[in-house]
C-alpha cells in the first residue's frame, strides 16, 4: 500500500537474505481486483532512499551506530526526565504510514501513558480540514460514499484534486464511468492538471477562490430553483441561515475569476447524480474547513446524497483513514468524542489508567506542537514515520526549533529529520510488518510480512510497546498485532466507526471488510442512509439526527501578493514521488534543485534573462530552482513539488483555525535571477494492467 486507495498487493520475499523479490496487484482483493500503479509496485519492490538498519545515538555532535539497548535506554531516560516535570513536555508526532495496530498503540501510549496533549500525526497536514468538515456536517468522520458508487454517478466533479496522478487506480474507475454517454468529468482547478486534461469541462478558477466559487454555485442553484427541498426539509438543519447570507452569484463568481457560463456549467452538472471529490487543493488552506463544508453544502442542497452521489474527500497516505479511527489524535478510538466525560471514562477503563491522566483537549496540531518548543512546554519530540523538518511549513524555522529539543526519530529511511535526531530507531516498512490498514472508503485490509526485516530493525508496534513497557509498565496487555487489533476493535463497539465485527480470521477469509461492521456478518455501505426506512431513510449522528449546513463565506488570504512579492506559490504532487520523498529520492545529501513550473508569460515578465536557473524567494527563505516553462500553470503562479525538502522553506505557517491544517497552497513569492546547479527531473506515472502501460503525465495541479 502506498496511497489510500487501499490496493491489495502480493509481495514475494527473496529466497536468501532480506527484501522483496516481486510485487503485483492481488486479483483476489476486493478493492483493486489486481490493478496496481507503478508507484505502488516500485516503492514496495525497489524503493529509493537510504535504509536505516542500526539504531543511532548522538555522541559529541555525531550520530553513531549503537545497540538497541543503548538507544532505548537513552530514549527512556530522556523521556522519563521530561515526564517527571510535565507530561506536556513530551510531544509525539505520528503518521499515516503506520498500521492500525501501531497507530493505536502510539496513541494509547501518548494519551494514556504519557498524558500529553502535544500529540498529533502528519495526517493533520493533509486531511484535517476534511475531517472537521465531515464532523460539522454529519456528526462523524469519513465519506458517506464508497467506491461502489462510482459507476452509478453521472457527474464526476473533481475539485482541487488530481487523482490521475495521486490515485491512478481510482482514477481509472472514475474515468471509465465518466466515459458513459450520459456522464461527464468536470474539474475545478487553477492548473490544467493531468486530470483536467481528461475532463469534459475544466473550470480554471483563481488560486484560493474555492470557497467563493462554491458559494457562487449554490447561489446560482437557488436563483434557478434547483435545490432539493425534500431532502433539505426532511434531513437537514440550517439551510435558511445559509441561504440568507449567500452573496450574489455574479459577485462571488467574479471573486473566483469564473464566468457566468462556467458557473452555469457547474450548476447543470450538479443536476445529475454527482460524486464530488476533493483533495489537498481544498484542505490545505487557512479556509480549508469552510471550503470543504461549502462543497458538502452543495451536495446536500442539490440532493446529491445517496447511492451514486455525495461528498467524497480523497485521502492521501496509505493509512490516513486508519489514523483517524484508531490513533486517539482527534477523537478516541472509534470516533469517540474527545471531550465527552462518558467516552473518556470508557477509554480510561479499557486502558486501565486513571481518567485524569487523559489530556483535556486534542492539542494545537503539528505546527503548534513544534512552535511549543519555543514558547511552550515541549522539551522532547518523538517523530514516528514522519519528516517534519521537510514537511512542515516554514521548514527552516521548524528545523531550528526541533534542533532545540531532544529529538527521537523512528523511521525506515534516512531523512532530514533523522539527521537532526539525538536518537534514531530503525523501523520496518510495508512488506516487513504485519497488521491492518484502512483505506479512504473505510475498508480494513490485512497486511502481512513477506520478508523479515534486517536484524537491526524492529517493527513500529514492537518499538512503541517496548518504549511503553519501560516508561508505563502494564499499559500494554497485548504486544502482538492481533492482540492489539482485538483491543482496538473492542473499544469501537457501539460507536459510529464500529469495527467490532472485524477479526483477523474474518480478514483472512474475506481479505477486506468495510466499517461500520458491528457483527461478524455485516459490513458498511453508504453511510447515514437506509433505503428501507421510508421517510426516515436518513439518520445522522448529530444531536437532532439531521445533517447541518454551514454559514462560512470568506476570509482573507494569510499572505496575499504584493509589489515586492507579486507571484503566488503553490505546492503539489508529482507522479512518481510521495510525501517528502524519502522513498523516492536517491540522496538526502544531494536532493538537487526542485523544478519550478511557471507559465512562459510569467517567466518573460518576471525573469526575462532567459536563464532557467532562478531563485524563488518568500518572506521566509529563498531556494534555487530550475524553471520549466509550462502553459498549464496559470499566469502569476509558481508551482513546486511538495516532495522536495527545500519547498516548505518558502511556505507560510498559517493554519486553518478549525482544523489546524497548514495553508500550503498559497503564499507570496518572487523570482530572482541566479546561477545555480542543474536541477532534478521526475518521470511521468503510468498505470499498469495486464502488461499494458498507459502514460498519465505528471501532476500539474494544486490538488492532491
Amino acid at each position: 500500500m502506498r496511497c489510500a486507495v487501499g490496493c491489495g498487493h502480493v509481495h514475494e520475499g527473496v529466497d536468501v537474505g532480506h527484501g522483496i523479490a516481486s510485487v503485483q496487484g492481488d486479483v483476489a482483493h476486493p478493492v483493486n481486483k489486481g490493478l496496481a500503479c507503478p508507484r505502488g509496485i516500485r516503492e514496495s519492490a525497489n524503493p529509493s532512499g537510504e535504509w536505516l538498519t542500526r539504531p543511532k545515538v548522538r555522541r559529541d555532535g555525531d550520530l553513531v551506530s549503537t545497540t538497541w539497548d543503548v538507544a532505548l535506554d537513552r530514549v527512556a531516560t530522556a523521556f522519563e526526565t521530561v515526564l517527571e516535570t510535565d507530561p506536556d513536555g513530551l510531544a509525539v508526532l505520528g503518521s499515516g504510514q503506520q498500521t492500525n495496530e501501531a497507530a493505536y498503540a502510539l496513541g494509547k501510549l501518548a494519551r494514556g501513558g504519557f498524558g500529553t496533549r502535544f500529540y498529533d500525526a502528519n495526517t493533520t497536514l493533509c486531511m484535517a480540514s476534511a475531517v472537521t468538515a465531515y464532523y460539522d456536517a454529519f456528526g462523524s468522520d469519513a465519506p458517506p460514499p464508497t467506491y461502489d458508487d462510482i459507476p452509478d454517478a453521472r457527474t464526476h466533479l473533481v475539485w482541487g484534486a488530481n487523482p490521475a496522478v495521486a490515485h491512478p487506480v481510482m482514477f481509472r474507475w472514475i474515468a471509465g464511468s465518466a466515459r458513459d454517454d450520459d456522464s461527464r468529468l468536470v474539474v475545478v482547478d487553477p492548473v490544467e492538471t493531468a486530470t483536467a486534461e481528461r475532463a469534459d469541462i475544466h473550470v480554471n478558477l483563481a488560486p484560493g477562490g474555492d470557497l467563493a466559487l462554491a458559494r457562487a454555485v449554490l447561489a446560482r442553484v437557488l436563483d434557478r430553483d434547483l435545490v432539493d427541498r425534500d431532502f433539505i426539509e426532511s434531513a437537514t438543519d440550517g439551510f435558511g441561515a445559509l441561504r440568507d447570507g449567500l452573496p450574489a452569484a455574479e459577485s462571488a463568481a467574479a471573486t473566483a475569476s469564473v464566468s457566468l457560463d462556467e458557473l452555469d456549467a457547474l450548476v447543470e452538472a450538479l443536476a445529475d447524480p454527482t460524486l464530488l471529490y476533493w483533495g489537498m487543493g481544498i484542505n490545505q488552506s487557512s479556509r480549508g474547513t469552510a471550503a470543504a463544508r461549502a462543497l458538502i453544502d452543495l451536495c446536500m442542497a442539490t440532493g446529491n446524497m445517496g447511492p451514486g452521489s455525495g461528498p467524497f474527500s480523497l485521502t492521501g497516505q496509505a493509512n490516513s483513514m486508519g489514523a483517524r479511527v484508531c490513533s486517539s489524535k482527534g477523537t478516541w478510538p472509534g470516533h469517540r468524542d474527545f471531550a465527552d466525560p462518558d467516552e473518556r471514562a470508557a477509554v480510561a477503563d479499557v486502558w486501565g489508567i486513571p481518567e485524569e491522566r487523559l489530556p483535556a483537549d486534542t492539542g494545537p496540531g503539528p505546527v503548534g506542537i513544534v512552535e511549543a518548543i519555543d514558547d511552550g512546554p515541549v522539551e522532547a519530540v518523538w517523530a514516528v514515520a514522519t519528516n517534519p523538518v521537510a514537511g512542515l511549513p516554514d521548514a527552516t524555522t521548524a528545523q531550528d526549533r526541533l534542533d532545540d529539543a531532544f529529538l527521537v526519530v523512528q523511521d525506515a529511511f534516512r531523512s532530514e529529520t533523522a539527521d537532526l535526531a539525538d536518537v534514531v530507531l530503525p523501523a520496518a516498512t510495508w512488506g516487513e510488518s504485519s497488521g491492518t490498514t484502512t483505506n479512504m472508503e473505510r475498508t480494513v485490509s490485512r497486511v502481512r510480512a513477506a520478508t523479515a526485516p534486517p536484524s537491526g530493525v524492529r517493527t513500529d508496534l514492537d518499538i512503541v510497546t517496548t518504549v511503553g513497557d519501560r516508561l508505563v509498565p502494564d499499559l500494554f496487555d497485548a504486544h502482538d498485532p492481533e492482540g492489539v487489533f482485538e483491543e482496538f476493535v473492542g473499544l469501537t463497539s457501539g460507536t459510529d466507526a464500529d469495527c467490532s465485527g472485524i477479526s483477523y480470521d474474518r480478514l483472512e477469509r474475506e481479505r477486506a471488510v468495510r466499517w461500520p461492521a458491528p457483527d461478524p456478518d455485516s459490513s458498511g455501505g453508504y453511510r447515514y442512509y437506509d433505503p428501507d426506512s421510508g421517510s426516515d431513510a436518513w439518520e445522522f449522528p448529530t444531536a437532532t439526527g439531521r445533517a447541518r449546513f454551514s454559514t462560512g463565506f470568506g476570509g482573507d488570504d494569510p499572505e496575499p501578493t504584493t509589489d515586492a512579492y507579486p507571484l503566488t506559490l503553490t505546492t503539489a504532487r508529482e507522479a512518481d514521488a510521495y510525501n517528502t520523498g524519502v522513498r523516492t529520492r536517491d540522496s538526502v545529501d544531494e536532493p538537487g534543485e526542485p523544478a519550478a513550473r511557471v507559465n512562459p508569460t510569467t517567466l518573460d515578465r518576471f525573469a526575462g534573462s532567459g536563464d532557467d536557473r532562478l531563485t524563488v524567494e518568500s518572506r521566509r527563505a529563498s531556494i534555487p530552482v530550475s524553471t520549466v516553462p509550462d502553459p498549464a500553470i496559470p499566469e502569476g503562479m509558481v508551482w513546486l513539488p511538495v516532495h522536495h525538502p527545500a519547498t516548505n522553506r518558502l511556505t507560510i505557517p498559517a493554519t486553518d483555525p478549525e482544523s489546524n491544517e497548514p495553508n500550503y497552497k498559497q503564499c507570496a513569492v518572487r523570482l530572482v535571477a541566479a546561477d545555480r546547479s542543474v536541477g532534478t527531473s521526475v518521470a511521468p506515472a503510468v498505470l499498469q494492467d495486464g502488461g499494458v502501460a498507459r502514460p498519465l503525465g505528471s501532476e500539474s495541479g494544486v490538488g492532491e
